[in-house]
């Protein structure tokens, strides 16, 4: 699995419904951020974009004009899903090895892609959300529209509970990948297998839980990212009082401890948590780690907090010289309960 800074040839969204569970008396708040995120990264690769039927399709387009976004680079494509989290039950998208393919001759006539598919069983994070039929099928249609072979391992599993470098290692949760309603048949050494079965991955390195909020039972992608394949940023609470900082502490100490597939120790960059934010009494999951890394440009979410937001864009843009950090607000998206990571999915080249 290549990492996600690797040349794109597109993202992936899926459109959510008004009638769906993720935004109930939120939603007309929630297309302009869309719109926002759109507009920037169809200046740097295409986008596809899955809509429940033709009727949203028109409805969509209509909605994308009015947000000034030129559409020429936009495809749509009529592969419902219930909800809009694409990162989760969107197609994990594999290369083929390259420094594997350059050790040894292709068989004579071998005509096989470059690229295929991993197809992991999707559950809504543990049952919480049915129905996620529809959801779960979503690799398998752009697979068929790729032409790509399709992996199904049959395990649960979630993009956003997977972080790679593309050298070899993956890093997740235990919180997750260790939670019963996920895959409780399987051992930690057994979902290891897995990782590296259908990842190509060596290594597996395992954070402890998640953030306050996310109703994931803790993903990675609002913990901690590869920003290249020696050195992760990781959010930090620095507030002693707040109830997020004991669980930042223990992964920033796992962390320090942790090596790369060549056995080298991390480089590890600091960022800010994005401060406390609620609605109707719920903490939500805001999180500056669920940046989208797209050809040439971060998408970075913001959450209306100047002094966070700042910090935030400029320790990133640090860390990405070759990449426009681009801050776009995600507080109407964040009641979702998910930012820009989460409802997007990388296809590489």
């Amino acid at each position: 699995m290549p990492a996600e800074w690797e040349p794109h040839v597109s993202t992936w969204f899926t459109w959510p419904r008004p009638e769906g569970i993720s935004f109930p008396g939120k939603y007309e708040s929630v297309p302009p951020v869309y719109g926002a995120l759109i507009r920037e990264l169809i200046k740097v690769e295409e986008v596809n974009i899955n809509v429940w039927n033709a009727e949203m399709e028109e409805w969509v387009r209509g909605l994308l004009k009015n947000e000034k976004v030129p559409l020429e680079r936009v495809h749509f494509h009529h592969f419902p899903a219930y909800e809009p989290w694409c990162r989760d039950h969107g197609p994990i998208f594999l290369v083929r090895d390259k420094v594997e393919e350059a050790s040894r001759p292709a068989p004579q006539g071998d005509a096989s892609p470059p690229r295929a598919i991993v197809d992991w069983d999707y559950n809504a994070w543990g049952g919480k959300y049915p129905p996620y039929d529809l959801d779960d099928a979503v690799p398998q249609h752009v697979a068929k529209l790729r032409g790509l072979p399709l992996f199904s391992p049959n395990i649960v599993m979630e993009g956003g509970s997977i972080e790679v470098n593309g050298r070899g290692t993956v890093l997740t949760t235990e919180a997750c990948l260790l939670n019963p309603n996920r895959n409780p048949h399987l051992s930690k050494t057994e979902i290891e297998k897995y990782l590296c079965d259908y990842l190509g991955c060596t290594n597996v390195l395992w954070l402890g839980d998640g953030i306050i909020g996310d109703d994931t039972d803790g993903h990675i992608d609002d913990l901690t990212r590869f920003v290249n394949p020696t050195t992760v940023v990781t959010i930090v609470e620095k507030d002693p009082a707040d109830e997020n900082y004991e669980i930042l502490q223990e992964n920033l100490k796992r962390l320090r401890t942790l090596k790369d597939q060549d056995g080298n120790r991390l480089r590890i960059v600091e960022i800010p948590t994005c401060g406390l934010i609620e609605h109707e009494g719920q903490r939500l999951p805001g999180s500056y780690a669920n940046f989208y890394i797209a050809n040439e440009i971060v998408l970075l979410p913001t959450y209306r907090h100047p002094k966070h937001d700042k910090l935030a864009t400029d320790i990133l843009q640090k860390e990405f010289p070759n990449h426009r950090v681009i801050g776009i607000d995600s507080t109407e998206l964040i009641w979702g309960l998910g930012s820009f990571h989460c409802i997007s999915q990388q296809e590489p080249v």
